[in-house]
């Protein structure tokens, strides 16, 4: 255990859950569209919808969109900030079961015109959970770099991707699989211990049966 998980991040307030949580839930959500945004719906859920506007829980989510980290004192000015730059955000309710009472769906467009759509949760102390990715079991926290694979449910995909990982060196921390139904569609998250070359991912999405590559880098700081 460390200290931040005793006394809290470093935050703008009120509340870890509902502000810094929500702060990253942006920001990872961001970061895996991979590309500068255009647009953005933001569904919130439980707890976020009924007190998520006094807490500052919307603001929050904006911010980190625009790439904020949860001590930015400019947390309070994301909608201006976001209206400046052009990107467009919208606000309504998410009609999810069985969720954590903390929880957000985003639907994103980058200027490219890809899509993403991401249900996470804050759980407090600022750890988050992302949660499905584009309607697909996801489940992890954004903590670590981060492949995330979506592809046909076919034998051999598993194997291309670990083995590219074991050719450029890189540990496996946690590996995830899913799918919908036996032959549908798959997707596989592998949580790593070393950053994955850019040439690889790209290498990645050129191949027969892999639907779409994202990846979440952890180099880098906060945006400008």
């Amino acid at each position: 255990m460390g200290i931040f998980d005793i006394v809290g991040p470093v935050m703008v307030g009120p509340s870890s859950s509902h502000t810094a949580g929500a702060v990253k839930i942006g920001k990872v959500s961001r970061e895996l569209l991979g590309e500068p945004l255009k647009k953005a719906e933001i569904l919130l859920y439980g707890s976020f919808l009924a007190t998520g506007k006094g807490h500052g829980t919307d603001k929050a989510i904006v911010a980190g969109l625009l790439g904020m980290n949860p001590d930015n004192i400019h947390i309070p000015e994301s909608f201006k900030l976001a209206q400046k730059q052009g990107i467009k955000i919208s606000f309504g309710e998410a009609h999810l079961k069985n969720a954590h009472p903390n929880s957000v769906e985003v639907h994103m467009e980058s200027i490219s015109g890809r899509e993403l759509s991401v249900v996470a949760a804050s759980l407090g102390g600022g750890s988050i959970k992302i949660c499905t990715m584009d309607g697909l079991e996801a489940n992890f926290s954004g903590d670590y770099p981060t492949l995330v694979v979506h592809n046909d449910d076919q034998p051999g995909h598993v194997a291309e991707v670990t083995s590219m990982l074991w050719q450029k060196s890189i540990n496996i921390a946690t590996m995830q699989l899913y799918r919908d139904y036996v032959g549908g569609n798959a997707v596989m998250i592998l949580e790593c211990d070393q950053e994955i070359p850019m040439e690889s991912v790209k290498w990645l999405e050129t191949l027969s049966g892999l639907q779409k590559v994202t990846y979440l880098s952890k180099v880098g700081g906060e945006e400008e």
